[in-house]
């Protein structure tokens, strides 16, 4: 069998930094994962079986030395201490449960939160990929990928616009996020708007910057931990403890963007250099941003916002516009980037479901975000948020 996932490097850079802050903070929580098909796509017979073949592979994956150097001579916000935790870490298949009914699939993830961290991106990267490979969905031809992603790359240029690969997750194979961020990649400006990958082991090989910070499930553990109320603001907090500085965009939409200003106060808009847009009309939301800076009395065009929520390059210039000589902005564009070849992407996310922080008991994990479709986790738990944050 071909082994899909060939690098523990090839994940999203979020994931990396999660890892060291949990090692550092919480070595003891622990966590479930969920599986969560949103597009309720049907899987082939013997699906589960050739997952699960996948995932046991994986279980030879180490970092290498060469992984190790570039990481710390590109990443200095990773510690000595933690890049040589990640220099012993390995795969442990035992952590996933996978039920194939039919053509339905279900996947837990369960473990230590400092391990089982790291099963998201690669995993959802495998169910992708192994999914058009047992389904036989073909890509189209080179010459009209290149001619695609062409057009892409001369459209942000046009309109002077930064933007990043952030299509690990969900893209169609390993082979065409390398494509992409190749092309991408080998511009010849001095000047090259495409800025980075999130993509750790892409950036390593086509030598550009890999970009991430966190993800929901940092605020949606410390929801749990600390409360609704309390949980943006210790989130930010315990973020900045361990990098100081470094890092500096926070994840707005975890439990709506209104609850998230009211931590989001001068300490933090001073300290984090913006936010990242997930969910919800990104055009309202650049405008509530804006605003958010003014009213604490500084300049947004001081700040940025990246915008990460399901973008395609025109929306992409869309939002541009709308932000020029407002607010600095970047673009994360991930399915329409790595998965743009003719099958239809899945729609699947992976996310925690409940934490069990040192010393207490399992406590559900919920995540409310600005598109009310979007709410995962538990319904009774989810009108307890809403309740405590007062959100109608």
């Amino acid at each position: 069998m071909k082994q899909i996932i060939n690098s523990i490097l090839d994940t999203d850079l979020y994931k990396l930094t999660m890892q060291m802050a949990v090692v550092k903070k919480f070595p003891f929580s622990k966590v479930n994962y969920e599986f969560i098909n949103r597009g309720k796509t049907q899987f082939p017979e013997g699906f589960g079986d050739a997952l699960r073949k996948q995932i046991k592979l994986m279980e030879n994956l180490k970092m290498s030395m060469d992984e190790k150097k570039w990481l710390s001579e590109t990443c200095p916000f990773l510690d000595p201490t933690y890049l040589d935790f990640l220099g012993g870490y390995q795969f442990d298949s035992s952590e996933i449960g996978i039920i194939q009914k039919g053509g339905d699939l279900e996947i837990f993830i369960e473990g230590y939160w400092y391990r089982t961290i790291l099963w998201e991106v690669p995993l959802m990267a495998l169910i992708s990929e192994l999914y058009f490979e047992m389904t036989k969905q073909e890509a189209i031809g080179l010459v009209d990928r290149t001619k695609n992603n062409n057009s892409k790359i001369m459209l942000f240029r046009l309109n002077g616009m930064h933007y990043a690969d952030f299509g690990t997750r969900r893209r169609f194979s390993y082979w065409n996020q390398k494509e992409v961020v190749e092309q991408m990649s080998g511009q010849k400006s001095d000047q090259p708007n495409f800025v980075g990958t999130s993509n750790v082991h892409l950036a390593m090989k086509y030598k550009v910057k890999p970009i991430g910070t966190h993800a929901h499930e940092w605020f949606m553990f410390h929801a749990a931990k600390y409360g609704y109320k309390m949980a943006n603001k210790l989130a930010m907090e315990n973020w900045t403890d361990v990098f100081r500085g470094d890092l500096g965009i926070a994840l707005s939409d975890t439990f709506t963007t209104e609850v998230f200003f009211k931590s989001f106060d001068r300490k933090f808009a001073k300290l984090y250099d913006g936010v990242r847009h997930d969910s919800g009309d990104a055009i309202e939301f650049a405008d509530k941003v804006i605003q958010h800076y003014q009213s604490l009395g500084i300049d947004p065009k001081s700040k940025v916002i990246v915008f990460s929520d399901g973008l395609t390059p025109e929306k992409a210039v869309e939002i541009k516009n709308h932000c020029r000589s407002r607010i600095k902005c970047s673009f994360g564009i991930g399915t329409n980037f790595s998965n743009d070849v003719g099958p239809t992407p899945l729609n699947m996310v992976i996310k925690i479901t409940e934490a069990k922080p040192e010393g207490e008991d399992w406590i559900h994990c919920i995540k409310l975000s600005d598109s009310k479709g979007k709410h995962t986790g538990d319904k009774k738990e989810i009108e307890v948020a809403k309740y405590m944050l007062n959100i109608k």
